[in-house]
Formats: structure tokens, sequence, C-alpha cells
């Protein structure tokens, strides 16, 4: 229990007040001793032990009526919430609301959303705590914002969800800049998420420098998660995994991929069913109708889910010979979380897929040019071109879709440049130069050179994303078959995707805002590794970065939501939600046009299905902080917290009321006699 006046229960002691009256009044007369009252008192002891009983109970229950009266002054609160409001009303509340896809799943047999619970609930609660000010730090721009009062995150445009997922250490991080700018006093951080993986990133090295600032506040801080860790069960999301237009002869076509994916579905087909854990609602056939629409123009196609994920490949539909650009949706009906059943996507004639290779070795690189330049498709152009570093400012990097490196890491206008192909979007990958110096790109550099006494293999990798992740198969490439002779030592903060035995990283990916880099810790070179002659792993590696890099070409552009370098100020929309403002385009899905360009924002990948964080990696991030967690659920109509001051000032009534009854005079029995 906590209270919203929490001074006033110094009144406590006053509960004493009754028994220090009994104890002067009992000093008010002396005691004179006299026959006849000795007499009448020593009659009386038969009934002596209940006259003290009756005098300690209304003792007892006038001390329990000024506890009552005492607290219920004090405001008590009842709720899951230990401790919630002790310390007193908050100078600053900052409420931090995740508005990622994953907080539009509905509640079970309800039509609100978890982010419309939260609002609510917040509204509710943080209203009866009160405080002096009001900050909301929303999942998108992370701007802090103060507001009026919490009944703002009602209506706000700003409080309503978004496609663009969340980064809570971000969050957190303007949370505590915005404390350290305003000298902020006591001050209580109101958190509401579902807790997914994907938006609390709790593998980020960010966590550690977080606790340590917030720990380094002398007037305290208080974190409250209002949590939604509840999954949909067979929830189904759908996303185009590629489009393609395909000229023939007399007509065209365009050929659209996607994937549907099961949240909760059962991934192990092969077990037999009639098991504990068989989930028989997950695993049996599904008939989805999946509609395509392009431009306005509507077809249906029924695709069969019998698992967690399925995959249709290459599905045609008919365009006019003449339109070579457009765009489209993919959806499907509505279930438990709307967010993820739309996917939009724009086509166009493919841009050629350009790859510039940096080195002064021609030879050396000759495996790298021969895995850009090969296509794998004969409708895509692709080509690959070697240069020196002197002939980098010749480049013309809007054309290009994948920058392969190998020679000292750049630096000065050479790494500006670089710099601003990344953030375009391009994506690079560096390989260690023979000597590969002290120079050092986006906090990362090369080490030297580590030769093997005999080839060592590859202990594990990422296969679940990324550019090493399994086929569309859900096959594995085979990097497991790889040996590496000699390899260079790669230093910074980097993303390890496969990891040599003895733990030292062979491919490490750079953190971007936009763009891709990459690093290899060593060479196609026969002598080096067996990336050449085991050419799989690296052309798809090869590959997949040069498809990705073209996304960003042309006239049509796949975008993520919040992923954006563009000014979205300026774009107009073509489809997607008639409640997006324009300066939120970024957040949300939907066909946008930007000047010459056709412009399809949607959800990240890993919206579709990300797993709920564990409750020990939960309590890790805020160890040693002052952390409170209450879970809730979609749909609930429970308050948070209640005030119950009127159980209070019952209790005391009712003590007030047996006092009263204690301490009527006893009742004479009236004896009638009889004259003789």
């Amino acid at each position: 229990m906590s209270f919203l006046q929490p001074l006033l229960l110094a009144a406590l002691p006053l509960i004493a007040l009754p028994i220090v009256i009994h104890l002067i009044n009992q000093r008010r007369y002396q005691t004179i001793r006299w026959a006849a009252m000795m007499f009448l008192l020593a009659a009386n002891r038969m009934s002596r032990g209940y006259a003290k009983l009756r005098q300690w109970l209304i003792l007892a229950f006038r001390t329990l009526a000024i506890a009552g009266l005492i607290f219920a002054i004090s405001r008590p609160l009842a709720s899951g919430w230990l401790g919630l409001t002790a310390g007193g009303r908050a100078d600053t509340t900052i409420i931090l609301l995740d508005r990622s896809p994953s907080m539009r799943q509905q509640g079970q047999g309800t039509v609100v959303s978890k982010l419309e619970a939260g609002r609510q609930q917040l509204a509710r609660t943080l209203n009866m705590l009160g405080s002096a000010r009001w900050v909301l730090i929303e999942s998108t721009s992370h701007v802090p914002r103060e507001i009026e009062s919490p009944d703002a995150l009602l209506h706000l445009p700003s409080a309503e969800p978004t496609s663009a997922s969340a980064d809570l250490p971000a969050m957190l991080q303007a949370a505590r800049d915005y404390i350290q700018a305003n000298k902020s006093g006591r001050t209580e951080i109101w958190i509401c998420s579902d807790i997914r993986q994907n938006d609390w990133n709790a593998e980020s090295g960010r966590w550690q420098t977080l606790r340590d600032a917030f720990l380094e506040f002398s007037q305290g801080i208080r974190f409250h998660l209002l949590a939604y860790p509840d999954v949909a069960t067979g929830n189904v999301s759908v996303r185009v995994t590629n489009v393609r237009r395909l000229q023939t002869s007399d007509s065209a076509e365009l050929l659209v991929s996607l994937k549907l994916t099961q949240e909760g579905a059962d991934t192990n087909p092969t077990r037999e069913r009639g098991s504990e854990s068989d989930t028989p609602s997950l695993t049996r056939r599904v008939s989805i109708p999946v509609t395509i629409e392009i431009e306005g123009a509507r077809s249906e196609v029924m695709v069969e889910m019998t698992g967690a994920t399925i995959e249709l490949k290459d599905h045609r539909i008919p365009l006019e010979r003449t339109r070579e650009r457009g765009w489209g949706k993919v959806s499907i009906p509505a279930d438990s979380n709307a967010a993820d059943n739309d996917f939009f996507f724009v086509f166009d004639q493919p841009a050629q897929r350009q790859t510039i290779i940096v080195s002064d070795d021609a030879q050396a690189v000759r495996p790298l040019q021969l895995a850009a330049a090969i296509s794998p498709d004969p409708a895509l152009r692709c080509s690959a071109e070697i240069i020196s570093l002197e002939q980098l400012p010749t480049v013309e990097w809007d054309k290009v879709a994948l920058l392969m490196w190998q020679a000292t890491l750049p630096d000065g206008d050479a790494a500006r440049s670089v710099q601003e192909f990344i953030d375009r979007g391009g994506q690079v990958v560096f390989f260690p130069p023979r000597a590969p110096g002290n120079g050092e790109f986006l906090g990362a550099r090369w080490q030297e050179w580590t030769e093997e006494t005999s080839e060592i293999a590859i202990e594990t990798w990422r296969g679940d994303q990324d550019l090493l992740a399994n086929t569309q198969s859900g096959a594995a490439l085979p990097v497991g078959q790889l040996q590496v002779r000699r390899h260079c030592g790669i230093v910074g903060e980097v993303t390890p995707l496969a990891i040599l035995k003895g733990g030292q990283p062979l491919v490490a990916r750079v953190t971007t805002n936009r763009g891709g880099v990459y690093l290899c810790a060593t060479t196609p070179a026969t002598g080096d590794s067996s990336f050449a002659t085991s050419g799989v792993v690296l052309y798809v590696f090869v590959q997949r970065a040069l498809a990705v890099g073209a996304s960003v070409l042309g006239n049509t552009r796949q975008l993520v939501a919040g992923d954006v370098s563009e000014q979205p100020a300026a774009w107009q929309q073509v489809a997607g939600p008639a409640e997006a403002i324009s300066t939120d385009y970024a957040f949300h899905g939907g066909i946008y046009s930007a000047t010459e360009k056709l412009l399809a924002v949607n959800r990240a990948a890993n919206e579709d299905q990300s797993p709920v964080l564990a409750d020990h990696r939960l309590a890790d991030l805020f160890k040693g902080l002052d952390f409170a967690r209450v879970d809730d659920r979609a749909g609930s109509l429970g308050a948070l917290i209640q005030e119950i001051w009127r159980l209070f000032l019952i209790a005391m009534m009712l003590a007030l009321v047996v006092e009263a009854a204690l301490c009527l005079p006893k009742k004479v029995a009236h004896t009638t006699g009889v004259s003789g």
C-alpha cells in the first residue's frame, strides 16, 4: 500500500491520545479507604474481569478510530505497484511511449489495442498521482515535449500508432538528457511498451552507459514499466520479399514474391501429433486469401499455410506493356494486429547494379569482380569496375550500388565521399590490405595479420538475418565449410556476423543510421581463405549486399519506416493511412511521391515476429535502479491504482459505533418484592 499524502502519516502517534487521556484521568482523584465502599468493591469482584475487558476494548476502538481517520486523510492507494508514490509528488514525470506496430495488437475479445489501453491507463493513473511537469517522449522523434496533462495522451497525433520500430535505449537517453538540461528535481519515468526484443535491443552496450548516467543523479530517478507482454498467438503478417517487372515480346508481367508469418505457430512440423506441447489449432492447414492491388486493380490468391511461415514465389500478374513504373499493395484479412496486414511496394525497370572495387592489385580482387558482375537473373544488369584510390574522385556515386574496398581504410576526402555514399543508403564491404596500417573508419580499424599453422573453420554465424542469413527455402549457407588460413583482426564497435574458431570475428557489421558497412577479416585469395574456391558464400554475400544497395537507386525505393533520410514534408501521399500527417509520412506505411520518385514505406522485417524480452533480461537492464513493473493487457478495464480512503473512513465509523455501544451503562435488573 502507498499514499498520495504520505507526510500526514507523521500524525500516527496521535493514536496514543486515548491512552494518554485515560492515564491522566486515573491520576485526577485520590484514593481514600472507606469501609462501606470496600465492602461494595469486594462484592463486585465477580464482575471485575469483564469490566476491565470492556475498558480495554473501549480504549482499543477509540485508538482504531483515530488511526482510521489519519490513514483516510493520507489518501492510501491499492495496487500491484508497491511503493508507487512513496516520497510524495514528483517534480517531473516523463512518459516514454512505444508506438511500434506490435503495440497495435488487440486484446482477446476486444477492439482495444495495447497502445490505446496503455494511453488510457497512463492518463487515469498519472492524473491521480499529480506532477509539476509532464513530458512526453514518443518512439519516433525521441524529442521531449511538454504536455498540459496526461489527458493529452488520448488525443495527441504524436501518441497514435506508427509503422516505425521503437528504440528504447535512445528514448531513455533523451529522457536522461532532458533531466540534465532542465535540472529537474524528483523525477519519475513511466515506460509504456510491449517489451519486444527488437525495440529494447538488450544486447546493446548503451544500457550500461545509461544505468551509470541515471545513477549519477542525486535527486533520485524512479522507473515504472507498464508492460503488455501478451503475444497474439495465431496472428498472421504479410511481407513482400521481391518484386520484378518482366518484359516479354508482346506484354509485361509483374512477379511478386511474398511471405506469410504466423506468430506462435509450430515451427517443428515433424513432431508427432498428440504430444503434450502439440498445438493442433496452429499446425492445421489454414487457407488465407491474399489480395494484391496494382494501382486500384485487385486480384486474389489463396495461400495454404500449415506452419510458422509460407513463401509464395514469383506470383505472376499481367501488366500493360507500356506500364514500366507503378505501385501496389498486398493485404490479408483483419486479425488481432492490423499493423502487419498490409505491405506496400513499388516497381520499375530494374536499375543497373554497379559495383566499384577499390584496390591497387587488380588480380587480387578478381574473385570479387566476378561475384559482383555475374547476374543472378537475366533481367538484371550487373557490372563491376576495379579502380585505384587515385581514381576515386571520378566515381559517379549516384549510380553505384556496392563499394568493395581492399586498401588502407579511407581518410580525408575519400572518407567523406564514402560516408556520403553510406548516408545515401549505399553498401560498403572492406577487405584487409596486405599492410593494414593504423587508419580508422566509423570507429573500426584493422589489426595485424595472423597466419594459422593449419586451416581453421568458422565456429558460428548469424543465419537468421543479414548477408549470411539462410536462403528463402530455409537452407543454411555453407559458411561452416569455409576454411581460413590467414586473417586480420577487427577492432571497434562492430557486431560479429561470423566468428572463427577461437573467437575472432570473420565478418562484422558496423552500426550506421543508413546504408551498410561490413568488414571481412580475410580475402578471397587462395593463400588466405577458401572464399574463391568455395564460391557460393562469397557470391551470395556480394549479391545480397548489391541488391540492398541497388534498392535505393532509380526512381522507385523501398524504405523502412523511421529509417528515411529524405525530407518527408515534401512528399505527397498516394496510398496509406488517412490519419497520417505530412510531417510524419516517414513513420507510416504507404506509397508516397517525391518529385520524380515513387516511395514505398513499410514496417521493419523484425516487427513481423519479434519475441518478448525475458523477465530476467529486463531486470538486468534496470539493475541498481529504482524500478517497478506491472503487467497489463489490451482491453483490461481494471485501474492500475485506486484510492481506498473510504474503507478507512468506514472502519473509523464502525470503531466509533462499537466504542459507543461498549460505553452504554449496564442494564439493572428490577426485582418485584412480595409482601407477607
